[in-house]
């Protein structure tokens, strides 16, 4: 059975940072890709980044371009979202999620598995 287990958000002033970690289980975590999303008060759900089963490979949305970083550590059955320049239209709960395949996608309709989230609340 797999599970995600999301940590590390919290509250943090705009141009702050944050680091997310999504620890997976289940199943051999180097063979899937994996994305983050966020959900905000009233919005549809955002894919803002992914990565390819080895990490060669990344995608981002646009509005956090240069701005969040993705990355795994297969290792340790971990995926990260580094956070930098913090804006208030960040705020959402950032749920981790992975696809049962291990080339990337760009929707969040092509992942099979979310963990429950962890919410980030940025201050102006």
């Amino acid at each position: 059975q797999v599970r995600l287990v999301e940590s590390g958000g919290g509250l943090v002033q705009a141009g702050g940072s944050l680091r997310l970690s999504c620890a997976a289980s289940g199943r051999t975590f180097s063979n899937y890709a994996m994305g983050w999303f966020r959900q905000a008060p009233g919005k549809e759900r955002d894919l803002v980044a992914s990565i390819s089963w080895s990490g060669a490979n990344t995608w981002y949305t646009a509005s956090v371009k240069g701005r969040f970083t993705i990355s795994r550590d297969n290792a340790k059955n971990t995926v990260y979202l580094q956070m930098n320049s913090l804006l208030p239209e960040d705020t959402a709960v950032y749920h981790c999620v992975q696809r049962n395949w291990g080339t990337l996608s760009s929707s969040l309709n092509d992942y099979n598995y979310w963990g429950q989230g962890t919410q980030v609340t940025v201050s102006s």
